[in-house]
């Protein structure tokens, strides 16, 4: 892969996002030019991120959702079955259950790591439950052995949503891979990007990859958990007795494009996280010593990836400042705002008020994920000038400093 064509100039942006090997590898794509070793551009990034995360398998989709979709119907989920998960996360991973008959079922969350409470987990399984999805929101990987014991005691499936926690660490070990199926995103704000939607599915477990492959792969027959389609003799392939689909499948199969633009992202992974920590630091430094607002927690075993910074706004009650009033305030200052949290989801429209196999979705169901949604401050950690970062922090700090600490 060393003639890697036209690259961006580096001179004009060195953080730019699409400053490294994306258009060369692009366009020797539509040359007709496969990555190497006769390798398709999808198949040389399933193998490089499975080198980059410590994964057995690794299937490329066109999206984090269909991720999720596959890796239910990998898990077994369908009609009546019970799938557990936070009660603070986006809306897709209880679409993923949903459109597989699943029931969704929302556990507690911890308060200081924004993450779902092992203790409410067990509370919620029943003799229907079928599957646990936990989700690393904001980059801080789940602490997800504990979970992983309850899923043995119940012979239950873990599905590890880290879309948002992309070269984040637990244990020593990258983030998603410890569960028994991991999903990723590559959408256009994540760690990395395929130019705007992608995802990838890992598993160390053949047989779940292989599920996973063939329902995001139409159901081909032949699919296997590492590469696509085995070699079959196109005397077979052609031969109109060749049974091809055994798997009711749909397409999510990533495109040739998205995986030379992904491949090119991969490589340089470790420096883009290492930039968001960076950013993260200058956030930390900022919010020091204030009570009010409350970064998540990082213990000992985990390393924060940093998709946001975000912090446990808690000024309202401490200072009389509402979350709004401080937002308002910050963009007066020459800040750039920051995001809330995603609506719990099952008080998002799509789920408020409906019934699934007598399981209501409704308000209450998760009080300490309900009261947190409401307070959570996402700064965006993405910045390509970090001297743009630094100038932003030192903003809140001031504001900080302006209200008090």
């Amino acid at each position: 892969m060393e003639n890697v064509g036209p690259m961006l100039d580096p001179t004009r942006d060195p953080f730019g996002k699409y400053n490294g090997k994306e258009a060369g590898y692009v366009l020797r794509m539509l040359s007709g030019e496969d990555a190497g070793g006769g390798r398709s551009w999808t198949q040389a990034l399933e193998e490089k991120f499975c080198e980059k995360v410590g994964a057995q398998y690794a299937i490329a989709c066109n999206s984090g959702t269909s991720g999720l979709h596959a890796a239910m119907y990998a898990a077994g989920v369908g009609p009546g079955d019970e799938v557990i998960g936070p009660g603070l996360t986006v809306v897709m991973d209880s679409y993923a259950a949903v459109h597989l008959g699943g029931v969704p079922v929302f556990a507690d969350v911890i308060a200081g790591t924004h993450a779902i409470d092992p203790k409410d987990i067990k509370r919620k399984i029943t003799p229907r439950t079928k599957a646990i999805i936990t989700v690393s929101l904001q980059g801080l990987p789940v602490d997800i052995d504990p979970i992983m014991e309850i899923a043995r005691q119940h012979k239950l499936i873990v599905v590890d949503d880290s879309a948002q926690t992309l070269m984040g660490r637990y244990k020593g070990k990258v983030a998603g891979t410890q569960a028994h199926i991991g999903v990723y995103s590559f959408e256009n704000k994540k760690h990395m990007t395929c130019g705007s939607e992608g995802g990838m599915i890992v598993s160390d477990d053949a047989d779940l990859a292989t599920r996973a492959r063939k329902f995001a792969g139409i159901g081909y027959r032949h699919m296997t958990a590492t590469a696509g389609r085995t070699h079959l003799a196109m005397s077979t392939v052609q031969d109109p007795d060749y049974l091809r689909f055994d798997t009711i499948g749909l397409n999510y199969r990533m495109n040739e494009v998205s995986a030379a633009v992904g491949l090119a992202q991969l490589e340089r992974i470790e420096a883009t996280v290492a930039r968001r920590r960076k950013v993260a630091a200058m956030f930390l430094e900022a919010v020091a010593g204030c009570s009010w607002m409350v970064p998540q927690t990082v213990s000992a075993d985990v390393v924060h990836s940093y998709y946001t910074f975000a912090v446990d706004y808690r000024g309202l009650d401490s200072r009389g400042v509402a979350w709004k009033d401080f937002y308002n305030r910050y963009l007066a200052k020459g800040g750039d705002g920051f995001y809330g949290a995603c609506k719990n989801p099952y008080l998002e429209p799509a789920f408020r008020g409906k019934e699934y196999a007598g399981y209501r979705l409704e308000p209450g169901l998760c009080p300490v994920a309900e009261a947190l949604q409401k307070r959570i401050m996402q700064f965006k950690t993405n910045y390509r000038d970090l001297d743009e970062a630094r100038g932003k922090t030192r903003i809140l700090a001031a504001l900080i400093d302006e209200i008090g600490r």
